[in-house]
């Protein structure tokens, strides 16, 4: 086996140890055996990672070498020349000379230990040294809107070199020794139907975030000074108003740049780990989901919260929503799958910590042999598609729901109401709640969720007929949106996968 693995590491170099074992598991037709016959030896999985190890050198070289385009990038681009002021007036806890000595300065001791850090992870095993690298890295995208930046260069440079320093140190050699405690074994959780972690699940997932990365940097660049105005197709000056709003201005950084960080973080760890991640990296697997889902619905609510609080909506703030909301009833799945793991594990005896930063003993031998290989996309993209989205299925009532919560936010104008007025600000809000309970819905197993449109539903109906400020066509339009929110809202629709423990909870 070691032998085998290390002709696909020479060939490849850039392979996950923890992807290799289980390719191999895979080809050699292990998925009925018993996992424990699969275990290797200290000596053995040294071995390889010292040789997976050689095979990623050039990663760390490279590492190295931008440290040095770190500690040179201040002094060639002149961060104190061609300055700018962040945009709307806004006043920030740093003076200009002040950002321009911070990131001079950070940009420079980043380098030195970028320097220092990638050299000492020249030599395998030490995995501290290749973390620290990529906090290291973290932080460079962090600096631009820490320290407001005072030019787009040194904004770019950050944005572009910490993305590059955070997928040399663990995305393209894999999580650092990992291959020491990686446990082998099946990639399908225990009575799921479908693996939550394959390639197909996570490329979605990936390509979405991505999206949201380009819209959210453009709208930081925005704040931060570096362009002077902002494009809107639809809302005219709202964008501007929304991005130079007191609600904005509140927040001691930019509010969008820091959204870039998130996106990130998020379509970067999309690629972490191999297609048994769910059992292999709880931990990875549960900051992803906080990231994604409680920190989405974070987003989002601050987005349909803008006719509220400034009196004005903003088209890409409300693109970066639509890019959102899918990404939490596509990343549940695989939190659930994990949750599972983790109450096996524990059933088993074991210690929930261990398991949480180390991963567990498979309780399955069965390999996903339903998924499609990506190398498919180009040739049949639609397949893959499709398999990219298993676990979430979108039932013509909750359609209609969706459809109905598009109307709620559009009627205020089809009828002329103020964007301030009360009548406007409940069928904004109703009609997006709505469309969040509604697609969060459609993952299966977040089913139960429509309950919520329940509730709301009732309130659509009632509230329209204590507001004053409202017309009655407008009236009769929300409390009938309401009721058939309420009505729709019952039937569960069609399940098409199965979850194991979870499929009780599917209601």
């Amino acid at each position: 086996m070691s032998d085998h693995k290390m002709e696909g590491m020479g060939t490849r170099g850039v392979t996950r140890p923890m992807m290799d074992m289980e390719k191999h598991e895979t080809m050699h037709g292990h998925e009925h055996i018993d996992s424990g016959a699969m275990k290797m030896s200290a000596d053995d999985r040294m071995k390889m990672l010292k040789d997976h190890h050689n095979q990623t050198l050039w990663v760390y070289w490279v590492i190295v070498l931008l440290g040095f385009w770190m500690i040179a990038s201040p002094l060639t681009f002149d961060y104190g020349k061609n300055v700018v002021e962040p945009a709307g007036g806004r006043d920030v806890w740093l003076s200009l000379s002040d950002r321009i000595a911070a990131m001079y300065w950070s940009d420079i001791i980043s380098g030195l230990l970028l320097v220092i850090f990638g050299w000492r992870s020249l030599k395998p095993n030490r995995p501290y040294s290749v973390w620290i690298t990529c906090f290291i890295g973290i932080w460079i995208s962090m600096a631009p809107f820490i320290f407001w930046a005072p030019t787009a260069v040194a904004y770019y440079n950050g944005t572009m070199v910490g993305v590059l320093i955070i997928a040399l140190s663990i995305l393209i050699p894999g999580m650092p020794n990992m291959i020491s405690f990686m446990k082998m074994g099946g990639n399908v959780p225990t009575g799921w139907s479908y693996n939550p972690s394959s390639w197909p699940q996570r490329s979605i997932m990936i390509g979405l975030a991505f999206i949201g990365w380009l819209a959210s940097r453009y709208l930081g660049a925005f704040q931060l000074g570096y362009i002077d105005t902002v494009w809107d197709p639809f809302f005219g000056k709202g964008t501007l108003n929304v991005l130079n709003s007191d609600m904005s201005h509140s927040f001691p950084i930019s509010d969008a740049a820091l959204g870039t960080l998130a996106y990130t973080l998020e379509f970067l760890m999309g690629f972490m780990g191999g297609t048994s991640r769910w059992r292999t990296m709880p931990w990875m697997v549960t900051f992803f989901g906080i990231l994604v889902i409680p920190l989405g619905f974070v987003s989002i609510f601050l987005v349909v919260s803008q006719p509220l609080t400034v009196g004005a909506w903003c088209a890409l703030c409300l693109f970066s929503a639509i890019i959102m909301l899918p990404m939490i009833p596509l990343q549940i799945d695989e939190v659930i799958a994990m949750w599972q793991h983790m109450v096996q594990r524990k059933q088993k005896g074991d210690s929930l910590w261990k398991v949480f930063w180390k991963g567990g003993d498979a309780l399955s031998t069965e390999n996903d042999q339903r998924s499609p290989e990506m190398a498919t996309f180009v040739d049949s993209p639609w397949r893959v598609f499709k398999s990219s989205i298993w676990g979430m299925t979108a039932p013509w009532q909750l359609t209609v729901s969706v459809i109905i919560g598009f109307w709620l936010m559009l009627s205020p104008s089809v009828f002329r109401m103020g964007i301030e007025t009360s009548a406007a600000n409940l069928n904004h809000l109703g009609g997006a709640l709505v469309i969040v309970f509604a697609v969060v819905a459609m993952a299966e197993v977040l089913r139960s969720f429509r309950y919520f449109n329940v509730l709301l539903g009732l309130a659509l109906a009632v509230m329209p007929w204590m507001i004053k400020d409202s017309d009655m066509a407008l009236t009769i339009s929300s409390s009938l949106a309401g009721l058939f929110v309420l009505a729709l809202s019952f039937s569960k629709g069609k399940i098409k996968e199965t979850y194991g423990l979870w499929d009780k909870y599917v209601v």
